[in-house]
């Protein structure tokens, strides 16, 4: 499903999407999408943050606290603010407009690939590191046995980050892990789920005791 309230975006997407093979649900408004959304039910939802009545900030937030549909937002190329909105109310990946859309492509199959694989894995009850125990199962997440409020793709990330067992994680790392694409990818939306996931595992987000910045190689997961 395509939102998206300029027709000539929504159809330079909807053309490049229906020529890649796919079906194409267009949305003008948040309203139209969440209306569509129970009748439709996409298998991936690009929309466009700067809609007209129902914030797309919004239309995520309400998608996800139904669905665990993959959402991809697209968001100004300048705007730092939107991608650090849109992950934290749930999105699971971003574009920039301009958009490559071949890039595009290539993140949507990533989603897909990343959706498919989830539903067909078997799952540990408990994977921990120290304080911070997760439930695959359930995705849920605990520090010090208090719940942590994490959007799914927060949840992987800290998944990702516990099995690897003290390993240190570079950002290509990852986006192949995590996003399902690697040094094509932007990293910007590794350091913000980074930056979201401290501020809600440390006592101090800016003296990071769990969740190191390891410099010129990546990330790595303390006990």
């Amino acid at each position: 499903m395509v939102v998206e309230d300029e027709p000539e975006i929504r159809l330079v997407l909807s053309t490049y999407l229906e020529d890649e093979g796919y079906r194409v649900v267009e949305a003008e408004t948040g309203e139209q999408a969440l209306s569509l959304s129970l009748d439709e039910t996409p298998d991936v939802v690009l929309v466009d943050l700067r809609l007209p009545g129902i914030h797309g900030l919004d239309v995520v937030r309400s998608l996800r606290a139904t669905s665990s549909v993959p959402i991809i937002v697209v968001t100004a190329q300048a705007d730092s603010h939107d991608v650090v909105a849109g992950l934290e109310a749930g999105a699971d990946d971003y574009v920039t407009k301009p958009f490559v859309p071949k890039e595009l492509g290539a993140r949507i199959r990533a989603q897909l690939r990343r959706n498919a694989s989830e539903a067909g894995e078997p799952q540990q009850d408990i994977i921990a590191c120290g304080p911070i125990v997760i439930r695959p199962e359930t995705a849920e997440a605990f520090k010090d046995g208090e719940p942590l409020a994490l959007s799914r793709t927060e949840f992987k990330v800290l998944q990702e980050l516990i099995l690897a067992g003290g390993r240190i994680l570079s950002r290509d790392d990852l986006l192949r892990r995590v996003w399902g694409y690697g040094n094509a990818g932007d990293g910007r939306v590794v350091d913000n789920l980074i930056y979201r996931l401290r501020s809600k595992l440390e006592v101090d987000a800016a003296e990071p005791m769990h969740l190191v910045t390891v410099r010129g190689f990546g990330y790595r997961l303390k006990p």
